[in-house]
């Protein structure tokens, strides 16, 4: 008899997003003169730079010659494109990654869920609450959680971030041995500084725990004093993975294309407290499960590290953090406090009384804007909702309009 595996049944009902498109369907159903504003899910809106599409189309016709055709390609990602990540993204910061410790893939959603296949069922787990659901979720499937109930999951460590402590994770009371990080923050949009980045660095080492730091927003990082990956802190390479992604840093999200840095040096143990080389583990299981990424788009990829490639992404990500200062300045005047937008895409504001899903509604209801509720992310984001900054300067102006009508 064919069996189902129990741990998918402690998932909640549905997907955080699932359930908002449900809701803006049914709200669209009603009234269906209104014209929606979307600014809840975190995908951009703009076209991929110029210089993007012509490494695109490069590829495009390599592949239309039998001379240049490739079929199968290393499951780890070509050598033109790991190169580059090593010398732009870490390298000429000052962080010693060499090209063999990244793996290009299709996405830094897939990474971080698939990682934790690496691990033990009976590690203990450290997860910030709010939280990206993929984290929670994945690590529910493979068994590693109790029961859902009062809004967390049995089993897990949770981090509380809240107003209090700068929306920041504080270290853990009890000994844990996997921390998630995710700087600049996704929902909240926080930053971590050296020092605060530092404070973990040193727990793992000092408990021979790992760290899972998700920097998918680094790019938007306008404060230079800001690391922008956690390898520019002392000892990481022994104790932290980083995932990265092209989606929100030159607009991959239709096209796909990721990487994850496994340094050499960083070790795990098994039942007989030998270390194990994660990047060895990681590599085992990337050539097995993984196919790689398309040719074309790697590409693509590399041009983003082109002098044009980078002039038009930063071009890019300016104009995304410009609508980010529309809508702070909106959430000032209307007297919310709220977190990020500075360094960030998003903006965590605090509904004051309000319950997240109930300021969602309100906004879709009185001025066609859609969120994200911050219940959404956990139990500590109850009262918040997220605001993202991925789209058109004229929709966003419009929502924030919109937003002074239905909220002054």
């Amino acid at each position: 008899m064919i069996r189902a595996n129990d741990n998918y049944s402690k998932l909640k009902a549905s997907y955080l997003f699932s359930d908002i498109a449900k809701r803006v369907d049914e709200y669209q159903l009603k009234n269906p003169e209104a014209q929606i504003i979307r600014l809840g899910i975190g995908d951009v809106t703009r076209a991929l730079a110029p210089a993007v599409i012509k490494g695109f189309h490069e590829g495009v016709d390599e592949m239309a010659r039998d001379a240049t055709f490739r079929g199968y390609g290393p499951e780890q990602g070509y050598d033109f494109l790991r190169d580059q990540i090593a010398k732009n993204d870490f390298q000429d910061r000052g962080a010693d990654i060499s090209a063999d410790e990244i793996f290009v893939s299709d996405g830094a959603k897939c990474d971080t869920g698939n990682f934790q296949e690496l691990f033990a069922k009976d590690i203990t787990m450290a997860i910030p609450d709010p939280v990206y659901p993929a984290y929670l979720d994945t690590n529910v499937m493979a068994g590693r959680t109790g029961e859902f109930e009062g809004g967390r999951y049995g089993g897990i460590v949770y981090m509380d971030c809240l107003k209090e402590n700068n929306f920041l994770p504080k270290l853990p009371d009890e000994k844990v041995d996997l921390i998630y990080l995710c700087f600049p923050n996704n929902p909240t949009g926080s930053t971590a500084t050296k020092e605060e980045l530092k404070v973990w660095v040193d727990y793992a080492r000092e408990n021979k725990a790992l760290i899972l730091f998700d920097a998918a927003y680094e790019s938007f990082i306008r404060d230079e004093a800001l690391p922008k990956t956690i390898y520019e802190i002392e000892g990481a390479r022994q104790v932290a993975v980083e995932f990265r992604s092209f989606s929100k840093t030159a607009g991959f999200t239709g096209t796909r294309c990721a990487f994850t840095i496994v340094p050499k040096d960083c070790m795990i143990f098994n039942s007989k407290e030998d270390k194990v080389s994660l990047h060895a583990m990681w590599n085992r299981r990337h050539s097995t499960k993984f196919n790689g990424v398309s040719y074309p788009v790697q590409k693509a990829a590399q041009a983003v590290y082109s002098e044009e490639g980078k002039a038009q992404v930063r071009d890019q990500i300016a104009y995304y953090l410009n609508n980010a200062d529309i809508i702070r300045k909106t959430v000032e005047f209307l007297g919310f406090d709220y977190v990020g937008g500075k360094n960030s895409p998003y903006i965590w504001i605090d509904g004051k009384d309000r319950d997240s899903w109930d300021f969602f509604d309100l906004l879709l209801s009185r001025a066609s804007v859609v969120c994200t509720p911050g219940a959404g992310f956990g139990r500590c984001g109850k009262q918040y909702i997220r605001i993202s900054a991925f789209n058109s300067l004229e929709n966003v102006t419009e929502a924030m309009d919109r937003l002074k009508g239905a909220l002054q």
